[in-house]
């Protein structure tokens, strides 16, 4: 049994190597090719890991060799368009000027259901109010609606709004983020001043942020009731 467990942890371990070199994009991002060598990574791993018959080396030499495919292939996608082209696909417009393509519909495989399906996972309730749709290479659909359709902006009323910045995260879960207060130019003395304000020391917030606007917001950190 320790010895399953040891197998297990490497494989782990080696998998999640392989899965951060390959980079950060979500399941429903994935490339076609991307997405198949994640399902192969997953059967090779799993099959040596309860196996003490089979070496581990069985699944780690086979998952290091489709990690050099998926770099090779990835270094291809970024050097050749044509190469980018049949490995990936093209995105395929599905509705054109508020009108649907029925024959790219048909090409890949597409019902008027799920169309409208996944315009209403987009908050899309319509198809009259959608201008284009098309279908990206990964599977998702990108919808442009119709002018008249579409939420306003600030830009629509000649409003330019303040550049808000990004907000950072002071503390999390009573922890100092010692590196964002050196990005802000700040320090703990600050950091303890600020949170003064809110009657609470930093150890003891469960989270605090900073946004562009220069304004803190914190929460406290519930005691446990083995303190009460």
């Amino acid at each position: 049994m320790l010895v399953i467990f040891i197998r297990a942890i490497v494989l782990y371990i080696i998998v999640l190597i392989v899965m951060r070199f390959m980079g950060k994009r979500e399941i429903g991002q994935l490339q076609p090719f991307e997405l198949v060598i994640s399902i192969m990574i997953a059967d090779l791993a799993s099959a040596p890991m309860p196996e003490i018959g089979i070496p581990i080396t069985n699944g780690i030499i086979p998952i290091l060799g489709l990690l050099v495919m998926h770099l090779i292939i990835s270094l291809l996608n970024m050097k050749s368009m044509r190469a980018r082209e049949i490995i990936c696909g093209k995105p395929r417009i599905l509705i054109y000027r508020g009108k649907i393509d029925e024959k790219a519909l048909i090409k890949e495989r597409f019902t008027i259901n799920e169309l409208e399906e996944r315009l209403r996972g987009k908050d899309v309730m319509s198809l009259s109010d959608v201008e284009y749709a098309i279908l990206e290479t990964n599977g998702e659909i990108s919808v442009i609606q119709k002018p008249d359709k579409r939420n306003t902006k600030p830009e629509d009323f000649n409003i330019n709004p303040e550049y808000e910045g990004i907000p950072y995260d002071l503390v999390i879960d009573g922890k100092v983020m010692y590196d964002n207060l050196k990005v802000l130019g700040r320090n703990y003395e600050w950091l303890k001043k600020e949170m003064k304000k809110f009657n609470i020391k930093p150890e003891e917030a469960l989270v605090a942020t900073l946004d562009g606007s220069g304004n803190i917001f914190c929460q406290k950190k519930e005691k446990n009731n083995t303190d009460k």
